[in-house]
C-alpha cells in the first residue's frame, strides 16, 4: 500500500490491479484508515485519468451485491440528479417515461440535509410503500413499466466506507472520487443507461458552472468507459426549481404538471431529462420525436396515469393524487413580504432549502422526522417585479412564529431597482 500512496502522490497512473488492491483491501479491513486517507489525498491533488477513476468506479461496484435487472423486459434507463431545491423531477419524469413504454426502475435514497428524498417525498402519499422485494419491484416494471423503491442490498460498501473516511480528510471536492462515488451506486443498480441532472449554481453541490460540467464529464466518460450509455444535463439551480419546496406540496406540483399545468422551468428541464432517457432506450430515434411524444402523453393524460399506477400499485391512496388537497398540509400560512419595490434580481437556493428544514421539511441529522406537510411556497421568482408588502414566499408552518425560516428567507431574496434576466435553465448537455 505504501508503494500505491507514492505512486500517486508523486503523479504516477495507478494500474488496474493497484485500484483494486486499495479498493478490496480498504473494504475488508485490512488497509488502515491512515493509508486510505493518505492515498485519497494523493488523487485529491494529482487527480486521475479516465481509465484510473473507470476502474476505481468498477471495483467500488464489485465491492458488494450489484442488482441484476435482466428480468425485466426492454432497454432499462436511470436518471440521477446531483440534488437541487425544490427538486422533484422524477415525480413527472418516472410516469412521462413510463407512458411511452419505457422500464423506469427507480431505486432511490432519504434525504439528509436541508430537502427530504425522493422517498421522503413518496411518502407523503398515505399507505405508499416503498420498501418491496425484489421479486415484487421487478413484477412491478415489468407490468406498470415504473416502480420506484428503497435502495436494498449492500450496494458498493466501499464507496460508502470511503465517502465516510472523505468526509473528515478534507477530500470530498475530487472530482474523480465524487463521479466514482455517485457512478458506482447507479451501476450497481443494474441499469443499461443513465441520463445524469447535474446541477450548477447557489442551490447546488457545484456552484459553478465550469465545476459542474467538469464533474458531469467525469460522469458520463465513467459511464461511457463501462457500457453505459451515458447522457448528461447541465441545469440550473440558482433558485429552487418550480414554485413549491418540501414534500406533499412538491408531491402536488409534480402532480399538476403531469396534469396538464404550466410550470415553465420544471415542465421543460422534465421534457429535456425524459426525451434523452426515451432516446437511450432506443424507442425513438430523435430527441425532437421523443420531446413530441412525451408532451402529447401529458396532454392526453396517459403520464398522469401512470403517476396514478404507481400510487396504486405501490398500496397508496389515489385518491390524495386525485383530489391535491386531500395531501398532507400544516396549520398555518405565514406571508414573508418585501420590504421594498424593485425586482427580484436573486435568490439564494440554500437558504431557502435550509428555512424548509427549520420548517421540518429536511433532516439535520439522520434520525429526524419529516414533517410532510410543511414547506414553502414561492410567490416570486427571479426576474419578477414585485411591490413592498407583496409576498415573497408563503411559509406552509405548523409553528404560528417560525422566526428562524422567515430570517433564512429574508436572507435568500436581493430585490434591485432594475429588471434582470431570467436564469437560462439549461446550461449545456454533455455525451
Amino acid at each position: 500500500m505504501y508503494d500505491v500512496i507514492v505512486k500517486k502522490r508523486d503523479g504516477g497512473i495507478l494500474t488496474k490491479e493497484e485500484i483494486e488492491y486499495f479498493v478490496e483491501g480498504y473494504t475488508k479491513g485490512e488497509i488502515p484508515d491512515y493509508q486510505a486517507s493518505a492515498l485519497t489525498m494523493a488523487i485529491y491533488f494529482q487527480g486521475m485519468t479516465a481509465e484510473e477513476t473507470a476502474t476505481l468506479t468498477q471495483a467500488m461496484v464489485n465491492s458488494g451485491e450489484t442488482i441484476d435487472l435482466s428480468a425485466i423486459e426492454g432497454k432499462k434507463v436511470d436518471k440521477h440528479s446531483t440534488g437541487g431545491v425544490g427538486d422533484k423531477v422524477t415525480f413527472i419524469v418516472g410516469p412521462l417515461v413510463a407512458s411511452v413504454g419505457i422500464p423506469v426502475a427507480k431505486m432511490s435514497g432519504r434525504g439528509l440535509g436541508h430537502t427530504g428524498g425522493t422517498l421522503d417525498k413518496l411518502e407523503s402519499i398515505k399507505g405508499l410503500e416503498i420498501e418491496m422485494t425484489k421479486e415484487k419491484f421487478i413484477e412491478n416494471v415489468n407490468k406498470h413499466k415504473l416502480a420506484v423503491a428503497g435502495q436494498t442490498g449492500n450496494l458498493a460498501p466501499a464507496d460508502k466506507k470511503l465517502y465516510a473516511l472523505r468526509d473528515v480528510t478534507g477530500t470530498v471536492n475530487s472530482l474523480p472520487l465524487i463521479a466514482g462515488s455517485i457512478m458506482s451506486k447507479k451501476i450497481a443498480s443494474g441499469a443499461d443507461s443513465i441520463v445524469l441532472d447535474v446541477k450548477t449554481g447557489s442551490g447546488a453541490f457545484m456552484k459553478t458552472l465550469e465545476d459542474s460540467e467538469a464533474l458531469a464529464r467525469e460522469m458520463v466518460d465513467i459511464g461511457n468507459n463501462l457500457g453505459r450509455n451515458t447522457v448528461a444535463v447541465i441545469s440550473d439551480m440558482n433558485q429552487p426549481l418550480g414554485y413549491e419546496v418540501g414534500n406533499a406540496n412538491e408531491i402536488k406540483e409534480a402532480a399538476e404538471i403531469l396534469k396538464g399545468k404550466n410550470v415553465e422551468d420544471l415542465r421543460l428541464l422534465s421534457l429535456e431529462i425524459s426525451s434523452h432517457m426515451a432516446v437511450l432506450a432506443e424507442v425513438f430515434p430523435s430527441y425532437e420525436e421523443a420531446y413530441a411524444a412525451l408532451e402529447a402523453n401529458i396532454e392526453n393524460g396517459k403520464a398522469f396515469q401512470s403517476l396514478r399506477t404507481l400510487v396504486e400499485s405501490q398500496g397508496g391512496d389515489v385518491a390524495m393524487i386525485d383530489d391535491l388537497n386531500q395531501l398532507p398540509k400544516a396549520a398555518y400560512e405565514i406571508e414573508v413580504k418585501a420590504d421594498k419595490d424593485g425586482y427580484v434580481s436573486a435568490i439564494d437556493a440554500e437558504s431557502i432549502g435550509i428555512a424548509a428544514m427549520y420548517l421540518g421539511a429536511g433532516r439535520a441529522t439522520k434520525d429526524d422526522q419529516i414533517n410532510h406537510g410543511v414547506g414553502i411556497s414561492l410567490k416570486k421568482k427571479i426576474g419578477d417585479p414585485v411591490k413592498a408588502g407583496e409576498a415573497l414566499v408563503v411559509l406552509i408552518s405548523d409553528d404560528e412564529e417560525p422566526v428562524d425560516s422567515i430570517s433564512k428567507v429574508k436572507e435568500a431574496y436581493t430585490i434591485s431597482d432594475k429588471q434582470v434576466e431570467k436564469p437560462t435553465l439549461i446550461h449545456n448537455i454533455i455525451k
